[in-house]
């Protein structure tokens, strides 16, 4: 599939509604054409052949829908080249303008690779935690949630997110707020 046919698809697929949900919910988005997110995992799924290219010229094109499709598609692909994936969230990390976009980057787009990439992902997250730009210190903070949902060293997590300190940023302290309550949860076995 290419990327023109892609949005034709969302131009006839969108609504107002759904543009109107979405800039009420992720106000910071730049460009939204209004297509339910059901629509957008159909078109993912069709996509099956690892096309980075694809991923690239989507994620350039800048609209709402076409980054989260793109974060869909890498996270579907992600396992036939992790270092290229890796070197993708790097680059589409300069350029994330929601909580959206960033959060799904930083939770599907690398949950397939996450095991075998946990240390580079960490070194990704410690290299972006003091990043001026606030949406890659929240995707710092995502990649850590990540890597806690797969039993990574909390200590290390604890440490990393000790040099955020107190963050002006709404979106980044909301996630650390996500963080700190997903590292103080207490498993019962009922």
């Amino acid at each position: 599939m290419k990327l023109s046919e892609i949005q034709k698809i969302l131009r006839e697929e969108a609504n107002k509604k759904t543009r109107l949900s979405f800039e009420k919910f992720v106000p910071s988005s730049e460009k939204i054409y209004g297509v339910r997110i059901p629509i957008l995992n159909k078109i993912a799924k069709e996509i099956e052949e690892p096309n980075f290219g694809l991923i690239e010229k989507l994620w350039k094109s800048g609209a709402f829908e076409e980054k989260l499709l793109a974060t869909k598609i890498l996270g579907r692909i992600c396992k036939k080249d992790s270092e290229k994936t890796l070197n993708l969230i790097r680059k589409f990390s300069k350029s994330i303008s929601d909580w959206a976009v960033c959060d799904t980057l930083a939770t599907q787009g690398i949950r397939k690779i996450i095991r075998e990439k946990q240390k580079e992902i960490f070194n990704i997250s410690r290299e972006l935690i003091s990043s001026k730009n606030f949406w890659q210190r929240r995707f710092a903070i995502v990649l850590l949630i990540e890597l806690d949902r797969q039993d990574f060293d909390k200590q290390k997590i604890e440490k990393l997110l000790k040099k955020l300190g107190n963050d002006k940023e709404d979106y980044v302290r909301k996630a650390v707020v996500w963080l700190k309550n997903k590292l103080n949860r207490v498993n019962v076995d009922v």
